[in-house]
């Protein structure tokens, strides 16, 4: 799966809320595609994640994978994972994991530098995580280096 391809989704997935952004069908621009909240106690709303792609016409998927600092697997990676699996045996896109390491800092870092405050805008704050995960991996893309890894079905 590359960026030329088609129109990519990515998924910076959280407990509370899943950020969303979706590049250009030529694979060069990231932008926000917003996020969806999801619920305590309940499963991973993977039809609502189906439903947004259908909608956005994407070819593929990046969800972000979160490494530690330290660079060991999490506790959500695994969730991540999990989800991952169950994504691809509903709906046969291809599914990239790519380490999101300071995504979330890198975007509340943005919002501070242009002067705004993160407070009561952390679906804002996901979906640009997402974008900055996603714009990794186009520029990565157009250099002819794919990043992470492909999950199997």
């Amino acid at each position: 799966m590359n960026a030329t391809t088609g129109r990519l989704l990515a998924v910076d997935w959280g407990d509370k809320r899943i950020g969303l952004a979706v590049s250009d069908e030529l694979g060069m621009l990231a932008s926000s595609a917003g996020a969806i909240t999801r619920r305590a106690g309940k499963r991973p709303p993977i039809a609502e994640l189906m439903r947004r792609a259908d909608e956005l016409g994407v070819a593929g998927y990046v969800f972000g994978l979160p490494i530690d600092p330290a660079g060991a697997e999490t506790d959500r990676c695994r969730e991540v994972r999990d989800v991952a699996a169950k994504l691809i045996s509903r709906q046969p896109l291809p599914v990239r994991l790519v380490d999101e390491r300071f995504t979330t800092s890198a975007a509340l870092r943005s919002i501070k530098e242009q002067g705004g405050s993160t407070r009561g805008r952390k679906e804002e704050v996901d979906a640009l995580a997402a974008c900055i995960l996603l714009e990794g991996v186009l520029r990565a893309s157009a250099q002819g280096v794919t990043l992470g890894e492909l999950v199997e079905a």
